[in-house]
């Protein structure tokens, strides 16, 4: 059964659609089933993987409305990540679902569909507590937080953790913190340094040792509508993201070996 993921952060602009998008790539060339759902109304996952948002026939938003089942709402993409897309008609889908009854679990019946099909399910949360956040959280195994190394970054991840907290002790009891991502990091920078060492200190091995830095090529992958992966395999970009598919495959088998 696959682990599903969000990949989230309540701030926005600190790479978490590049993270879902490549991280997605890194582990289907490492060999893993895949299923990426773009949760975001703007639709940046699915432009990132070569999709056009408007001529899909099925979204997520037809998902949570339950106008589609999850199987028939997947698109293959040329990267081998299976995709579920979103588009603009996602934001109605708060205004529709306010009053709906369960509303909070709607993405989490859908996925028990497939679910067995995949090894990982990424969810690449808007910038945003809102019922499209708690859908995804509430369906999910674990949090990815993807954070630059700045001052009002520590400010938003401890409104996240508290958000993580609450959902778990209300919706859902598993949820829990996968790990954390330096991303856009510059080694230069003596505060992003700073940091860096208090996360570690606070958040111990939850920091992921892959660190992803500023890269211009993981900047221009999606106007091509490609993962870094697959535009610039050489690319220090692409090449952290392989290393960061590495490092949670391992912590994976870690984890199950400690299981067993």
């Amino acid at each position: 059964m696959a682990r599903v993921i969000s990949i989230t952060n309540q701030k926005g602009g600190v790479g978490k659609t590049t993270t879902s998008i490549n991280l997605a790539a890194a582990l289907v060339k490492r060999g893993q089933r895949l299923l990426l759902i773009d949760m975001d109304p703007q639709g940046n996952a699915t432009v990132g993987c070569g999709v056009e948002p408007d001529e899909i026939e099925s979204t997520i938003y037809d998902l949570l409305l339950l106008e589609s089942s999850a199987r028939d709402a997947v698109v293959k993409t040329e990267s081998g990540i299976d995709l579920i897309t979103a588009n603009g008609d996602l934001a109605g889908a708060q205004v529709e679902l306010l009053n709906e009854i369960g509303r909070e679990l709607r993405l989490q019946k859908a996925l028990a569909e497939v679910q067995d099909e995949y090894d990982y399910i990424f969810i690449d949360c808007p910038p945003a507590l809102n019922v499209l956040t708690i859908n995804a959280l509430v369906a999910s195994d674990s949090v990815l937080i993807p954070m630059q190394c700045e001052y009002f970054a520590l400010e938003g991840l401890s409104a996240l953790i508290s958000t993580i907290r609450k959902i778990r002790e209300t919706l859902n009891p598993r949820l829990s913190i996968e790990g954390l991502l330096r991303t856009l990091f510059d080694g230069r920078n003596t505060l992003a340094n700073e940091v860096s060492k208090q996360l570690q200190t606070h958040f111990g091995d939850k920091v992921y040792q892959t660190v992803i830095p500023r890269n211009v090529r993981l900047a221009e992958a999606p106007s091509y509508g490609e993962p870094a992966i697959s535009y610039d395999p050489s690319s220090k970009g692409a090449k952290a993201y392989l290393a960061l598919a590495d490092e949670i495959l391992l912590l994976a088998k870690n984890r199950l070996a400690a299981t067993a």
